[in-house]
């Protein structure tokens, strides 16, 4: 059996000598380039980016407080889909939830909204109340789709699952086999 040496012996333009790259950070650190030779560490703070991810983790969760609102709106609306709509809307509620801090709650389906809260608008009849409903969810879920690429790996994680999820429930209700 042949045995393999743990170091090679050949040099060439394969990439940087161990030496180059310590001499390199040696006189990083020597002239005052910490935060340069450090700026790619992964447990580095950049404050921008917390607060650009914290705006779509924000922006998500408002998104899926509307979509909610939506739900219920079409509950009340339409009694007789809220069998059928149940298990959408709590997924819903739940992506509402992992995105954050709750906001303010929505009414209830048989609570009545207060004169000053903006009221969803559902179609009359049913079917449309479907599609109107499937259309929101397509809406929000190419929104997170979009978002993805300005986030931060664990918000696009999260936001490109509930995208997905979204499209699942665009597809349900758009098909008339909303979670049956």
């Amino acid at each position: 059996m042949r045995t393999v040496p743990l170091t090679t012996t050949t040099r060439g333009a394969v990439g940087p000598h161990r030496r180059r790259v310590l001499a390199g950070g040696a006189a990083a650190l020597l002239t005052g380039g910490a935060a340069a030779l450090l700026g790619g560490c992964a447990g580095s703070p950049d404050p921008e980016h917390d607060s650009a991810a914290e705006l779509l983790r924000i922006r998500a969760g408002r998104d899926s407080a509307a979509l909610l609102e939506r739900y219920d709106a079409t509950v009340a609306a339409h009694t007789g889909l809220a069998a059928r709509l149940r298990p959408l809307r709590a997924e819903v509620a739940r992506h509402t939830e992992a995105f954050g801090p709750r906001p303010a709650p929505s009414p209830s389906p048989s609570a009545s909204p207060s004169p000053s809260a903006p009221r969803v608008q559902v179609p009359a009849d049913e079917k449309a109340a479907l599609a109107a409903l499937a259309d929101a969810e397509r809406r929000t879920a190419d929104a997170r789709t979009t978002a993805l690429a300005g986030a931060p790996p664990e918000l696009a994680r999260l936001l490109a699952s509930v995208a997905a999820a979204g499209a699942v429930h665009a597809y349900l209700l758009g098909s008339g086999g909303a979670a049956t």
